[in-house]
């Protein structure tokens, strides 16, 4: 396997890793038995690819990168069927670490033409979208979803199991413990909504609990697909969403009763 075209002859590649035409894999990179690279990958030096790792046709994986390392999870069990999966020309670039997942048939996945930069982290369970940026020294924890198009600052941190939504924008250096709505503009530590991309979107500033804050929402603009969007991963919330910026700062009561929206 290391004979192949496009192979670097210091390359280490499992005979039992299939790589589809036009690979190439550069110096010192070693490929996993388990990887499956599609047609025109471009591997770097000294990137490494463990277990189950599918990239799909045309990713770019910069140097250093470690794709299917171990999760740092001290629930996961060696030996079970769990991967990485990265879509069409999805760029990975230098140093980047990402995670298989922990459960039982699962892959930490992410979607197609998406742009992880240098030296950030995708943990186990993680989910992806499509058209994702993810910039420098940015940290996913498990189980953190991404949705399309949306953009995760760099040296962010964000809280196993939190939501970014789609097109939503998180500043850089920001703290993320709780949603992040599609459309949103968020920022700080912690993070807080500095501003929409919908003028609809500021009916959640009204105060209202989030029950009334959505049928409003609904009654008012519920026609629209994209407030569709919004309404939905709301209501399907389970660590809250992120309050607004200059909103008083909220009471343990409010707090547990989920009372407000941000």
């Amino acid at each position: 396997m290391t004979d192949a075209p496009g192979v670097h002859p210091t390359a280490v590649v499992d005979p039992r890793a299939e790589l589809d035409t036009g690979v190439r894999i550069g110096p010192y990179s070693v490929i996993g038995a388990g990887a499956r690279i599609g047609r025109e990958v471009e591997i770097g030096a000294h990137a490494v690819l463990e277990g189950r790792v599918t990239l799909g046709a045309r990713c770019r994986v910069g140097h250093g990168a470690i794709i299917g390392g171990e999760p740092q999870d001290l629930k996961f069990r060696a030996g079970l069927p769990v991967g990485v999966t990265i879509g069409e020309d999805t760029s990975i670039r230098e140093y980047v670490t990402v995670h298989r997942a922990t459960h039982e048939g699962h892959d930490t996945r992410i979607g197609q033409r998406c742009l992880v930069m240098a030296s950030s982290h995708v943990a186990h369970d993680c989910v992806i979208g499509d058209e994702v940026i993810i910039i420098n020294y940015a940290g996913l924890t498990g189980h953190v979803v991404v949705e399309d198009r949306a953009t995760v600052g760099g040296h962010t941190g964000l809280h196993p199991f939190v939501r970014i939504g789609t097109y939503a924008y998180v500043g850089g250096f920001s703290k993320i413990t709780q949603d992040v709505p599609p459309f949103m503009i968020a920022d700080g530590i912690p993070a807080r909504a500095m501003s929409v991309n919908a003028i609809g979107m500021r009916r959640y500033r009204s105060g209202l609990a989030p029950g009334p804050a959505i049928a409003r929402v609904k009654a008012e603009l519920g026609g629209d697909p994209l407030v569709g969007k919004v309404v939905e991963f709301v209501e399907s919330s389970k660590r809250g969403i992120i309050r607004a910026r200059g909103d008083d700062p909220v009471t343990r009561e409010e707090t547990e009763s989920e009372e407000r929206v941000w």
